[in-house]
C-alpha cells in the first residue's frame, strides 16, 4: 500500500567510546517515496546507513522494517528483506562487460552464487532481464563494453542497475552522485526517479539541486539527531537547518532554488 511506513527507526541510538554519532533518530520512511537525508558533513549519515543495513549494532533505538523488528538482524538477513544498498563501493568488476555485471548480480540474486564454472550457455536465461536492466539506466548501447572503460557516470548508472538485479524494496543510496559533472548528476538524478517507480528509495545525498528536483521527503540530521523533517519547500525555510548549512558553499541550501 502506497504511503504506508515501511521502514521506521525510535530513538536510534550509535555511541563510539563517549561520541555520540547517532543520536535518538525517529524516522519514517513512507513505501512509494524517494526520501533524502542531509546534512553537513560529520552528521551521523553514513553510520545511519551502517546501522540500517546491519554493518553496525545500535546501542540503543529500534529498526521496524514493513511491521517486523530487524534491530538485532544479520545483514544477510536483512538483504534477503528486500533492503538493499548502492554506491557505498564501486560494486561493480572492472574487467567484465557492462552486461555481464548485470548478469553476476542476477545469478547472486537467484541464489546460484558465482557459478563462473557453469558452461556459457546455462546463463543464456538471464540475459534477457540483463537487457532490460540495463534498458532502464539507457546503458542498453553500452552492454559489450568493458566496464573500465565507462565514463564515471555511466558506471553509476551500471550501479544501479546492478542494485535492481537484487530485486530491492528498499533502495539505500549512499551519495549517488558524488564526484560527477554537472551532466551526469542531471542523467543519475533522472535515473533515480525513474527506477523509483515501484520501489521506495533513501538516499545520502550533498547536492541540493538533486534533493529538491526529486525526493518526496527530507530528513535532516546535525551532530548526529534529526533537526527538521517534512517537504523541501518546508525544510528549506528552516533558521536551524539554514544555519546548519552556513559557511559551506557547495551545500548552499539557497542555491537549489
Amino acid at each position: 500500500m502506497a504511503g504506508e511506513i515501511i521502514l521506521e527507526t525510535k530513538g536510534l541510538t550509535k555511541e563510539f567510546k563517549g561520541f555520540v554519532a547517532v543520536n535518538n533518530v525517529d524516522l519514517q520512511v513512507r513505501r512509494g517515496d524517494i526520501h533524502a537525508l542531509i546534512g553537513p558533513n560529520g552528521a551521523g549519515k553514513t553510520t545511519f546507513f551502517n546501522l540500517l543495513t546491519k554493518f553496525l549494532p545500535p546501542t540503543r533505538g529500534t529498526i521496524t522494517y514493513a511491521g517486523q523488528d530487524i534491530t538485532h538482524e544479520k545483514p544477510a538477513q536483512t538483504a534477503r528483506r528486500g533492503i538493499v544498498r548502492s554506491f557505498q563501493i564501486s560494486a561493480v568488476f572492472p574487467h567484465m562487460t557492462v552486461l555481464e555485471n548485470v548478469r553476476a548480480a542476477l545469478q547472486r540474486n537467484l541464489g546460484t552464487s558465482f557459478h563462473f564454472w557453469k558452461p556459457e550457455k546455462s546463463l543464456y536465461h538471464l540475459h534477457e532481464r540483463a537487457r532490460e536492466l540495463l534498458a532502464q539506466v539507457d546503458l542498453q548501447d553500452f552492454a559489450e563494453e568493458l566496464t573500465v572503460n565507462l565514463p564515471y557516470g555511466r558506471k553509476r548508472a551500471l550501479e544501479l542497475a546492478t542494485t535492481m538485479a537484487l530485486e530491492p524494496d528498499l533502495m539505500l543510496l549512499d551519495e549517488p552522485t558524488q564526484g560527477m559533472g554537472h551532466e551526469d548528476v542531471s542523467r543519475v538524478t533522472q535515473l533515480i526517479k525513474k527506477v523509483s517507480a515501484g520501489r521506495t528509495i533513501l538516499m545520502v545525498e550533498h547536492n541540493m539541486n538533486v534533493v529538491s528536483s526529486i525526493a518526496d521527503r527530507i530528513t535532516v540530521l546535525q551532530r548526529g539527531a534529526v533537526i527538521a523533517d517534512g517537504p523541501y519547500s518546508e525544510v528549506s525555510k528552516n533558521p536551524q537547518v539554514i544555519e546548519a548549512y552556513m559557511g559551506s558553499a557547495d551545500n548552499e541550501l539557497q542555491g537549489a532554488h
